[in-house]
């Protein structure tokens, strides 16, 4: 799709999660946790999650019909050329407990590239958006990741593994690190606001794995739309359907990624 046609459907899309961003700032006011559905092990989610990719879902069909989907709730799953992959709610748990972080995440994917990327940030009211060669931006004005040159100097976000503790190990190892090389560590608690906030220079580094394409699509693109890099844990590409993610800015990003491919390596090596 061409830039001209990503430029002229991003401000609907903005809108679109604005839309359902609304509708979660009203239903927060009354939240009740007798609400809570349970996925999985620390895997949480209520009618709002599900009502929000409903008015996505149907917002974004009518915007580009011909595109398929790729949704957490699982509204509307069909993959096609162009796909869809939607956040309805990201840092669920965040907002059931009524801490102030959480997303509505939308992205645009071609072939496996993404080429669009939303996300409203609705306790702050913070739009990020990208199209892919046009830059980055935070309500509507540029935005570019940290220019700080050194790992000691650097602020890293992350997220903590809530099932699936295989490889806790060199994670807890890759946080002991950090600790002690870095200002400090921060828990966000949503990743789609840990990419954005990387990406408009609030922290300087961010790594996880036990991710999903919806929690990642959007900000990694508005990420390396603001001069950040990406990688999986083996210094590869495998970042949007593998699970995992290592995002910084380009000048800490060798060192940073560095730490955590050599700890997960070794951890690899454990298992064999």
């Amino acid at each position: 799709m061409e830039f001209k046609k990503l430029n002229s459907i991003l401000p609907s899309v903005i809108a679109t999660a604005k839309k359902a961003g609304n509708f979660i700032r009203t239903e927060r006011k009354n939240f009740s946790t007798d609400k809570i559905e349970i996925k999985g092990l620390n895997d949480l989610v209520s009618y709002v999650d599900k009502k929000s990719e409903e008015i996505i879902v149907a917002d974004l069909h009518s915007i580009f019909a011909e595109a398929g989907f790729i949704v957490e709730e699982n509204t509307r799953s069909e993959k096609k050329e162009y796909n869809w992959i939607v956040d309805p709610l990201d840092g669920t748990t965040n907002f059931i407990h009524g801490i102030t972080c959480y997303a509505v995440s939308i992205a645009l994917e071609h072939n496996g590239q993404i080429i669009l990327g939303v996300v409203y940030e609705v306790s702050r009211d913070e739009c990020f958006s990208a199209i892919l060669g046009g830059g980055a931006f935070l309500n509507e004005k540029p935005i570019n990741v940290s220019k700080n040159k050194t790992l000691k100097d650097a602020l890293i976000a992350t997220g903590f593994p809530i099932y699936n503790f295989d490889r806790i190990n060199p994670y807890l190892k890759t946080l002991e690190h950090f600790m002690r090389n870095t200002h400090g560590i921060r828990r966000i608690g949503a990743a789609a606001a840990d990419l954005c906030y990387l990406a408009c220079g609030r922290v300087d580094a961010f790594f996880e794995y036990n991710l999903n394409p919806w929690d990642v699509a959007a900000g990694a693109l508005i990420v390396t739309e603001a001069g950040g890099k990406l990688s999986d844990f083996n210094d590869g590409n495998n970042w949007l359907f593998g699970k995992e993610l290592i995002a910084a800015n380009s000048i800490v990003f060798e060192p940073f990624s560095s730490v955590i491919t050599a700890n997960f390596a070794q951890n690899n090596k454990t298992n064999d």
